[in-house]
């Protein structure tokens, strides 16, 4: 198959440090190449891939102060897509809403995978579009009602998470992620506290969190129980994860997908989490992890997650969270749509014949 994938321009693809949708596009983009598909990747110009790399900008959005609308790189990004979309016999789209109306207008199907959740704006578009087809990365992220072809959870390649087969001592929870009140850095701070243990916070903040972050989170790092540890590079974030005798993941919002929990899992570090979004999707409840209904039980729930096996964790994750098992679920989505797009173009013509 000749498949565009078409990704976010804030990050490089795969992303250095944070970027849980670049490094899915990443693994997906190589994998469909080293099966024979003919894949171009529509990304930032500092991508590394094994695709053909096509860039309307020389790097990442985020890492360039001299931009001020990224709006217009994306749109810039997109017309280069669709005006060569007949070249292709899929396209992947990953960047969300700005990618509905112009695939109305070709010959050539558009997927959609939906990484975000959907807010109370952005559903009138995705409705006002819903017939086009959708992959969906959770069940629980099917809050409305679109043409979902399939769900298919986000794979991780075991080999860039060697396992840990015995945490640290002394033990330490670990906390991975976005710096914002809906990934919980404050409530992680307040388990910890509760717990009398140590706490490892990683991960960026964005400018629109960093007074969430100042005035909830810095007063609080210590430097010894509570430690901020900056945003890490990915060999860094393996060993604070596979480390760790346990993560927390205590969101405050239906997460639809939280690759950390799978990455987490993959090291042999069980997880601790809310049950909002696809937590239980994700955790097998009681084996890799577990999912609570509050943020004190998960305080309660630390001593039994140490008495989990760490073998069991990453095995959850072989079976269930794979880059072949991802990459499996796409190929099927992608000749279901080609074929019923075929299918669906040859009625219209047998249509035209009869009148």
């Amino acid at each position: 198959m000749k498949i565009a994938q078409v990704a976010p321009l804030w990050e490089r693809v795969p992303p250095p440090t944070y970027g849980g949708i670049e490094l899915v596009v990443s693994r997906l983009t190589d994998e469909l190449v080293r099966r024979g598909h003919d894949v171009t990747l529509f990304a930032s110009g500092d991508s590394q891939t094994l695709a053909k790399l096509e860039a309307v900008y020389p790097r990442a959005l985020r890492l360039d102060p001299n931009v001020k609308e990224y709006g217009v790189y994306e749109m810039l990004e997109l017309s280069q897509v669709y005006e060569i979309a007949k070249e292709f016999d899929i396209i992947h789209s990953h960047v969300g809403i700005t990618a509905l109306p112009l695939a109305s207008f070709v010959q050539t199907p558009t997927v959609h995978t939906v990484h975000s959740n959907f807010t109370t704006d952005n559903q009138n578009l995705y409705i006002h579009h819903k017939r086009q087809p959708y992959v969906s990365i959770s069940n629980a992220q099917r809050q409305i009602n679109l043409n979902y072809v399939e769900t298919v959870y986000n794979g991780i390649d075991l080999e860039d998470y060697p396992f840990v087969p015995q945490h640290q001592q002394p033990p330490y929870l670990a906390f991975l992620g976005r710096f914002a009140p809906e990934k919980g850095p404050h409530h992680a701070i307040a388990i910890a506290k509760k717990a009398g243990w140590h706490l490892k916070m990683a991960g960026k903040v964005d400018v629109v969190d960093s007074e969430f972050f100042e005035q909830e989170i810095a007063p609080q790092i210590d430097g010894e129980q509570i430690q901020y540890l900056g945003e890490i590079d990915h060999a860094q974030k393996v060993k604070l994860l596979g480390n760790a005798a346990m993560t927390l993941f205590p969101i405050g919002w239906q997460e639809p997908f939280g690759l950390v929990m799978t990455e987490s899992m993959a090291t042999g570090t069980p997880v601790i989490a809310m049950n909002l979004g696809s937590v239980s999707e994700v955790i097998d409840h009681g084996v890799s992890g577990f999912v609570c209904q509050s943020y004190d039980e998960m305080a309660a729930m630390i001593p039994a997650a140490l008495e989990l096996n760490r073998q069991t964790c990453r095995e959850h994750v072989e079976n269930k969270f794979s880059v072949s098992q991802m990459v499996d679920g796409y190929e099927a989505v992608y000749k279901k749509i080609i074929q019923d797009r075929i299918h669906s173009n040859g009625r219209i013509h047998d249509a035209k014949i009869k009148v």
